[in-house]
């Protein structure tokens, strides 16, 4: 084995085969305790081999072929895992499907993630990909406009042959690589025309979560890539005005604002989802009532908005923290990612990924521990929708696909520093943004 190998493999080396084996033991234990819970499921059985099979897929197998974070990954599909588990767990009780269903999006979420990882690896002339990234997306979140569905006040769905679908979490992907490219080509008016369009369409739709962290994203990277305080604050002061005009104008608005304040005011209408958010998490206790156990299902869409305060009811307080820690570290691998990059659309690219993430999950989190009023943005990986996971799936092959460019560049240094000392010569291959 030459020295360059040696050297990338001990880039990927971290986490080893043990976490990744203990991961698949945990999910494969938890599916096949509820497939025996009362009479045998055998949708339990089916889950027990395949959603260890797809973390293995995700976290060993195909880093064989190019370099990868495996820790990066290892987070991530540990998520999605838990998502799958904690959505089956509740199908026994109310007799739906979801389980199944998530386990088929974290699978075509895995094949996304292999896309982008891929474009960002591979691709190195990105002008005319941006442009035509960025009129299909322009064109995708302005459907709901024209064949839009309204979900609790805000019209961002579509339905294709039964299928429901949400453009914005798929133009999340566009909306990173567009204001990654011209920024770290100073070009400042095609980026802010993009970013523009996308927020009001979500502003018509009164999709307002999403529009917050499509502002806040821009924003922030906007700020990484000019450092020009001045126009951040502006844009902070610009955002808060917006936020006290969305307020007057949206009475779903109002009436979120209303009960994040008091919930108990209207405990039977209103107030009861974030009731009951709070009674299961302090029913869970530290512990938690144990796996498949509890009254999950009694909160309104326990599959999305409030799927945190499931887990903190099966699993416990604790198992909650723990899971506030993933996020954290996923959070810091992709700061680490993005301060590595050699190439500025490649760090903005990994940064835009990270804040995205972070104030997604700040967002959903905050409201269903009554920190923040609870919008209608799903918590990354775990919460049940085939867009949401396929298109947070994809925001780590985005992160992936730098932190796998970071590691060649780490591997040619050290192939150029060690032809110096044997008096060797190699070339030096140029890439393009």
């Amino acid at each position: 084995m030459s020295r360059s190998s040696r050297f990338r493999r001990s880039l990927q080396s971290r986490p080893d085969r043990k976490l990744v084996s203990a991961i698949m033991l945990f999910f494969f234990s938890a599916f096949l305790l509820i497939a025996f819970k009362g009479e045998l499921h055998w949708q339990g059985f089916t889950l027990a081999a395949v959603v260890p099979a797809l973390i293995y897929i995700a976290t060993m197998w195909l880093p064989r072929f190019f370099p990868a974070d495996k820790l990066l990954l290892s987070v991530a599909n540990f998520l999605c895992a838990l998502g799958v588990l904690v959505l089956y767990s509740t199908d026994l009780v109310k007799g739906t499907n979801y389980g199944m269903q998530q386990a088929v999006y974290y699978g075509a979420g895995i094949l996304v993630m292999l896309v982008c990882i891929l474009l960002v690896r591979y691709i190195r002339y990105w002008r005319v990909f941006i442009y035509i990234i960025a009129v299909c997306a322009l064109g995708l979140i302005a459907l709901p406009l024209v064949f839009g569905t309204e979900v609790y006040g805000a019209t961002n769905w579509i339905i294709v042959s039964g299928i429901s679908l949400q453009p914005s979490e798929v133009v999340k992907l566009a909306l990173l690589l567009v204001l990654s490219y011209y920024m770290s080509r100073r070009r400042f008016w095609p980026w802010l025309i993009f970013a523009v369009i996308c927020m009001g369409v979500l502003m018509f739709q009164r999709d307002l979560g999403t529009a917050l962290i499509y502002y806040a994203t821009a924003l922030f990277l906007y700020y990484a890539s000019t450092g020009n305080l001045w126009i951040t604050g502006a844009g902070i002061l610009g955002g808060a005005a917006s936020a006290v005009y969305g307020y007057y104008q949206f009475a779903h608005v109002k009436r979120r604002i209303a009960v994040w304040l008091n919930p108990w005011m209207d405990f039977e209408n209103t107030g009861y989802q974030i009731a009951q958010m709070l009674m299961a998490i302090a029913s869970g206790g530290l512990f938690g009532v144990g796996l498949g156990l509890g009254f999950p299902t009694i909160i309104p869409v326990y599959h999305t908005d409030a799927i945190f305060a499931v887990i903190c009811e099966q699993f416990g307080i604790i198992f909650g923290v723990l899971i506030l820690i993933m996020y954290a570290i996923l959070i810091l691998r992709g700061a680490f990612i993005a301060r590595n990059a050699r190439r500025s659309f490649h760090g903005l690219l990994a940064m835009g990924v990270t804040v995205m993430l972070a104030l997604q999950t700040f967002v959903i989190i905050g409201g269903v521990l009554k920190l923040i009023p609870l919008t209608g943005v799903t918590m990354p990986f775990v919460s049940y929708g085939g867009t949401s996971l396929v298109s947070c799936m994809g925001l780590i092959g985005l992160l992936q696909g730098v932190a796998s460019v970071n590691q060649d560049d780490l591997t040619y240094d050290y192939e150029v520093s060690h032809s110096r000392v044997d008096g060797e010569s190699l070339p030096f291959a140029s890439l393009d943004e």
